[in-house]
């Protein structure tokens, strides 16, 4: 068995894990870090979302708008000091609706997150002054407006996005969002922390022990037998597998797991310009079946909930290169807790219902039903709390932490979530937000009656 000592042990190189090690290296001169993972960096969870940030949150409180609004200053940092290496974007987040009910609901929900501290609201609506609103680039992320423009001129809406359905009453575009390429970016993170003495091992964490009631070694397996890391700091980063390696401590998490899935879908046509914003649907929606097709959905069980009412949520945006035809498009619409099974299952009717889906909100896509191309389609899983808010700090075992439960914001939140992790690590000063994102707040009285009135979800 060989034998090797580190200052702290890394279970997982997702984005999470790779920032947690970045930080510690770069910012906070802990460079003996090793990250253990049995698969290649990033190619669990990380390389499957669709490489969204926004600073668009809901409360209670403005933890998480302090958080991502700290994780989005370290990602522009990073940009400014690599020539933009990651291509980070600041095309926003637009919310479309065509239901006239919904706008006010819109409206009220952008200006509570504005006084959380994402920026100020700008109402656009029928008669102000068009030079107000300010379309966002196709490229880069410098000076741009914050906070919101919620759009109901129907001609303001025709000027800027004809592509959307006629009938779309309001949009509400997001400013301090937009996309970047997380491999990337994780990759940069990565060599730059291993360039400063940060180590990479191929294998899988089997234990985690404990002397005198706290962390002092890790057990890893490898092809060539097992290695014993000596070390007095743990940290699992393990994305979906967090509760299993947790179990080794005998500690329990209060997470689970979603299983979600992305399309790579072909937009030959050029439905969606490819200086397109994020595109979220933010209404409900029945799909769009013929007579024939609603006859054969409703012979089976299997197929006859095809036929009821989908969430909101259904969204999309061009991937690639500007001469690049990719859209992605995502719908959560079974968003519930699942068994974690590796490889993911995949949904041989996901690609028919998320074109559908969309089709509500960007009509040009009917022109795909029956001949649409070829999809790639792949998937991952939201590992989440019961409110959907992270888990980072210490674990529960003296020398033993987390950064996880990041749900569908992992890329998005990794570098302020790493930074905070590093801070609790290396013993710096913690920001306000941190204690919100603690596992001890669950013994918290006051915050498990808070949990009893959580409301949304915070997912989009």
């Amino acid at each position: 068995m060989a034998k090797r000592q580190a200052d702290v042990v890394i279970c997982g190189a997702g984005i999470a894990g790779i920032s947690t090690a970045y930080y510690l290296a770069t910012r906070y001169g802990v460079r003996n870090v090793v990250l253990v993972d049995e698969r290649p960096p990033l190619s669990l969870t990380s390389d499957k979302s669709t490489e969204c940030y926004r600073n668009w949150w809901p409360g209670p409180g403005d933890a998480m708008v302090s958080l991502m609004n700290h994780s989005i200053d370290l990602l522009e940092t990073l940009a400014r000091a690599t020539a933009n290496a990651f291509h980070l974007n600041r095309r926003g987040y637009v919310y479309a609706t065509a239901n006239p009910a919904q706008v006010e609901r819109l409206a009220q929900a952008a200006a509570e997150t504005a006084s959380l501290g994402a920026g100020a609201l700008r109402d656009h609506a029928a008669g102000a002054a068009r030079s107000s609103y300010r379309p966002a680039p196709p490229t880069g992320f410098e000076n741009q407006p914050d906070g919101a423009d919620l759009i109901t001129d129907r001609a303001l809406l025709r000027e800027h996005f004809p592509y959307l359905a006629p009938d779309v009453v309001a949009v509400l575009h997001t400013r301090r969002c937009g996309w970047f390429s997380a491999q990337l970016l994780g990759m940069l993170m990565l060599e730059q922390a291993r360039a400063l003495g940060v180590r990479l091992l191929s294998g899988r964490v089997t234990a985690v022990e404990q002397a005198a009631g706290r962390i002092s070694a890790v057990r890893i397996n490898q092809a060539q037998g097992e290695t014993l890391i000596e070390t007095p700091v743990f940290v699992n980063a393990a994305g979906p597998l967090l509760d299993d390696v947790a179990r080794q401590l005998g500690v329990v998490l209060p997470v689970h797991s979603e299983r979600h899935l992305k399309l790579a879908f072909s937009d030959h046509l050029g439905v969606v310009p490819r200086h397109a914003p994020f595109l979220v649907w933010a209404d409900a929606q029945r799909l769009p079946w013929d007579d024939e097709e609603r006859a054969w959905l409703e012979e089976s069980e299997e197929t006859c909930w095809m036929l009821e009412e989908f969430t909101p949520g259904v969204h999309a945006r061009p991937d690639g290169p500007a001469d690049s035809p990719i859209l992605l498009m995502l719908w959560d619409y079974h968003a519930r807790p699942v068994e974690v099974v590796l490889p993911v299952p995949l949904d041989a009717e996901f690609p028919d219902l998320v074109l559908r889906g969309l089709s509500t909100m960007l009509p040009g896509l009917r022109a795909y039903w029956g001949r649409a191309p070829k999809p790639r389609l792949d998937g991952g899983y939201y590992t989440k709390t019961q409110e959907n808010r992270p888990l980072i700090g210490p674990l529960g075992v003296p020398g033993a932490y987390v950064i996880g439960a990041l749900s569908g914001y992992g890329v998005m939140a990794a570098p302020g979530a790493g930074d905070l992790l590093a801070r609790h690590i290396s013993g710096q000063a913690l920001p306000d937000h941190a204690r919100w994102f603690l596992l001890s707040r669950y013994q918290d009285p006051a915050y498990q009656a808070l949990l009893a009135n959580w409301g949304a979800s915070g997912q989009l």
